[in-house]
């Protein structure tokens, strides 16, 4: 399967504002790309790219003063295939765990596992551990939570999410992360693009989506509790502890988002990969 991907993001600066750009497909996905993704900046300023410290390409700009516009267009070939889904996936003791997923058992910037220690086990401490408690966590946020962009904020955390009973996709992975974490299973954040590729086609414009991904018998699964069914047509650009990691630009002085386009369609067969990826629609 070929997937057309692409964004184009436009900020109205007042005055010149360094940025830290992360929307390059992530590197574990490199290999699949079939035109490449290279990022395009008007007007023309020097962008110098580097991996973060989960392993994310970046890049830091200078943005100069009046409109700023950051786009990319490219074809990435898939698998075609379902998130996987692994049942009898186990849960690995704390102590058994690798180092280097220990970070993701502790509370972040939108994940206060302080605050949802105690209802989480009283939710949740009796169910099956491994694959089971994931997936029982999943339908809990996924019923929990109402999708809705009116209720995007910025500043929303995992138990603002949980008070308020709404939220975006952001804030059921983060609902859902901070409860796994509470639960002793490793959970990281994950941006990307995920279009209505298999399924019904939403009624809201393509946007970047959040997921998160559980550390289960030796090894990281996706799970989405916001759509809470496998899904076609992952493309990842980066993972990290929360949103704050992962922010598809950070912004080192003031500047308003007035332009915002995402593309993540499914490219027909009978057009094949000839030419240039089209241009990131409306």
């Amino acid at each position: 399967m070929k997937i057309r991907t692409g964004y184009e993001l436009t900020y109205s600066c007042p005055q010149p504002t360094p940025m830290i750009l992360t929307l390059s497909v992530h590197p574990s996905r490199r290999r699949d790309l079939l035109t490449p993704d290279k990022m395009q900046v008007q007007p023309l300023v020097a962008a110098t790219e580097y991996l973060d410290g989960f392993g994310n390409i970046c890049y830091v700009v200078h943005a100069p003063s009046g409109q700023f516009t950051i786009s990319s267009d490219f074809l990435v070939e898939d698998s075609g295939a379902n998130d996987e889904v692994a049942p009898d996936a186990q849960q690995i003791s704390l102590e058994k765990l690798p180092v280097e997923t220990l970070g993701y058992l502790l509370g972040s910037r939108y994940c206060e596992t302080d605050r949802l220690g105690e209802f989480a086990w009283a939710t949740f401490g009796k169910v099956p551990k491994g694959w089971p408690l994931v997936q029982a966590i999943c339908d809990y946020v996924h019923d929990h939570i109402t999708f809705g962009y009116a209720h995007a904020n910025p500043t929303k955390t995992a138990y603002d999410a949980f008070q308020e009973k709404q939220g975006v996709c952001r804030d059921f992975a983060h609902l859902a992360i901070t409860l796994c974490r509470c639960m002793n299973v490793p959970a990281r954040y994950c941006t990307g693009y995920l279009g209505d590729i298999g399924v019904p086609l939403e009624p809201y414009p393509m946007d970047f989506s959040a997921w998160f991904e559980a550390y289960l018998g030796g090894r990281w699964y996706t799970f989405d509790a916001r759509h809470n069914k496998p899904r076609i047509g992952r493309i990842l650009i980066a993972r990290g502890r929360d949103a704050t990691d992962v922010a598809i630009t950070t912004l080192f002085g003031p500047a308003t988002l007035v332009g915002f386009k995402v593309v993540t369609d499914e490219v027909p067969a009978e057009e094949g990969v000839s030419g240039e990826a089209a241009a990131v629609r409306p």
